[in-house]
């Protein structure tokens, strides 16, 4: 495996591969790898000829200079667990080479950016579509592998690829879970064991407006109720918001009759906030 820390040397790094007619998979991570990070690195390496990683934790993003300085950062175990797997090419900038001094040009993103994670982290999607685009101009993959547990990450960097041409092919890769549903998040190894054993509501919460679902009801208000009540019997649960919308549009649902519809939660548990979704198929 090689590694970089410079734009210039994993660009020309991707530009022979894809001129010896190598395909490029691309896996954005900000470390602190964990089994979810592994399930989008196996499948790239299924797609594609070469997989890149990065590690960057990228400032831009935060909302929260606290929660920026206690993210956790695991470097030496990271590379290690990239060098087992199998990837071949590791980029890992520092802040000063992502954001050098005079740096002032960001991706600004639109509506799809709006609700949600937009209304509740001012300036956050400006920061992820910002660091994503210099990494996609870096690394030069033919294709990239996001986790559905972001789902309006997706849709932000899907419209963004399509705005900008691109010519990546964006990929979308299951929620890897623990055995009590909890999705996989580098945010979780800051939980307490209390907090832990308490989070795994956020699963029971979506299930259970799934399975209404499936049992006919298509009101998004009791869809969102049901799971309300399900977080609020939860004391070290606290809710910042739970939405249904159109999983193509990004917009509000009052009735997800005939409509593919996401239901989408973030959740506090002390100072750790935690987000996930569920799917409702038409």
């Amino acid at each position: 495996m090689e590694i970089f820390d410079q734009p210039h040397d994993i660009r020309e790094w991707s530009r022979l591969q894809s001129t010896s007619s190598f395909s490029i998979g691309f896996v954005p991570t900000m470390g602190a790898l964990h089994d979810g990070h592994t399930r989008l690195i196996e499948v790239a390496q299924q797609d594609c000829d070469r997989v890149v990683v990065s590690i960057f934790v990228n400032a831009l993003q935060f909302n929260s200079p606290q929660d920026y300085e206690k993210y956790p950062r695991l470097m030496d175990a990271d590379i290690q667990v990239c060098k087992e797997i199998g990837v071949d090419a590791l980029y890992t900038p520092s802040h000063a080479t992502m954001y050098p001094p005079g740096f002032e040009t960001h991706v600004s993103p639109g509506q799809t950016a709006t609700p949600m994670e937009g209304a509740f982290r001012k300036g956050h999607f400006e920061g992820v579509a910002t660091v994503v685009n210099k990494l996609f101009s870096a690394t030069q993959p033919h294709r990239a592998y996001f986790g559905a547990k972001d789902f309006q990450q997706l849709a932000v960097i899907k419209r963004m690829i399509i705005d900008f041409d691109l010519g990546i092919e964006l990929v979308s890769v299951e929620t890897v879970r623990q055995p009590d549903g909890l999705a996989l998040s580098s945010r979780n190894a800051r939980l307490t064991a209390q907090q832990r054993d308490a989070a795994c509501v956020i699963y029971r919460g979506l299930q259970a407006a799934r399975n209404a679902y499936m049992q006919g009801e298509q009101s998004s208000a009791e869809l969102m109720s049901i799971t309300t009540d399900i977080y609020t019997s939860c004391s070290e649960a606290r809710v910042e918001y739970i939405e249904i919308f159109d999983s193509t549009t990004m917009c509000a649902l009052q009735n997800i009759s005939k409509r593919n519809a996401v239901m989408a939660v973030a959740v506090w548990f002390g100072d750790i906030r935690l987000i996930d979704n569920i799917e409702f198929t038409a």
